[in-house]
């Protein structure tokens, strides 16, 4: 980590970019070695990609010594996690903050930034609607990005984010379409609808707090597998051949197949009874397997009979 210095501020890359405005470069901040820095950019981008550590800035502060001569100030790639400290520069019409770690914005920002009309907060940890509040006090803010932050998955995000910034022409890239301002006003018009987007709680840590896990009530544990015995494999079955709707078949093959028994499945005598039931099947089936064989020994010695006076005739 570093500290946002004035002299870190005077020996930091200042150029014009390709909008023909006067930025301040302080990307993963470090200072600069030489004035060839500018020319040769191969220890930035080994920086931004991660092959080399550079300084990261954690807290924004002097920034008082630029004297308000920058158009665009870029702090991507840094540690910032507050969004606040700024002096007053009426000149800044860009600020730039990928990449850092922003979770809260200081709710007078306005106050200090009057021009600003473009702000990128693409990857940071922005994660309720409601800390998006503070932007709706910059009075030219017209393009913002929000992408990769997990306030995006929010129901309904982008329709409050046009809300609560009516002069937004340009949000997460995206154009603001005139219907997406009728429909926001509609959605949040009432009290009840905003309320109920202030009543999100922000979830924040406290360093040395342990956090809270749901206690499951014991109800709510997953039981454990127990294998059937065999006599409770046979009432089951015998339940199934008893039973009289599709519904009860169904719950009977699922009992069956999980373990977990029904609770009005009787054991004891009913054993005896599901064991007669199923002999009664064993016998009914071996009666049945033991007609077909007959029938089909019968019908074999009729085709030998056939087959013998089909010989005898034609010899």
């Amino acid at each position: 980590m570093v500290r946002l210095t004035a002299d870190l501020t005077w020996k930091s890359p200042h150029f014009f970019n390709a909008i023909k405005e006067r930025e301040l470069d302080l990307r993963g901040c470090y200072p600069s070695p030489s004035p060839l820095f500018r020319v040769f950019r191969v220890f930035h981008v080994l920086t931004r990609v991660g092959l080399v550590s550079g300084n990261k800035i954690a807290v924004i502060e002097n920034l008082g010594a630029t004297e308000d001569q920058f158009d665009a100030i870029d702090l991507s790639h840094n540690e910032i996690v507050k969004l606040e400290n700024f002096p007053y520069l009426s000149r800044l019409g860009t600020l730039i903050l990928n990449s850092n770690r922003i979770t809260r914005i200081n709710p007078n920002i306005g106050e200090f930034l009057p021009k600003l009309h473009t702000l990128v907060l693409t990857n940071n940890r922005l994660v309720n609607l409601v800390e998006i509040d503070p932007l709706a006090t910059l009075p030219k803010l017209q393009f913002l990005s929000l992408l990769d932050n997990n306030v995006t998955k929010k129901p309904n995000y982008r329709l409050y984010v046009i809300y609560r910034l009516k002069q937004l022409r340009l949000l997460d890239f995206r154009k603001v379409k005139h219907k997406e301002r009728l429909e926001a006003e509609k959605l949040h018009a009432s009290k009840e609808a905003l309320e109920e987007v202030k009543a999100e709680p922000a979830k924040t840590f406290i360093p040395g707090e342990s956090p809270k896990v749901q206690e499951v009530p014991k109800e709510d544990e997953v039981q454990k597998v127990i294998a059937p015995t065999p006599e409770q494999i046979i009432a089951i079955k015998a339940a199934i051949v008893n039973s009289q709707t599709l519904e009860e078949v169904v719950g009977l093959e699922k009992a069956l197949k999980s373990g977990h028994l029904p609770a009005n499945l009787k054991f004891g005598d009913n054993d005896a009874i599901a064991k007669d039931s199923f002999m009664e099947e064993d016998k009914i089936e071996g009666g049945d397997k033991s007609n077909e064989e007959s029938k089909g020994a019968a019908d074999g010695e009729k085709n030998m009979d056939t087959e013998m006076t089909e010989q005898v005739v034609y010899t």
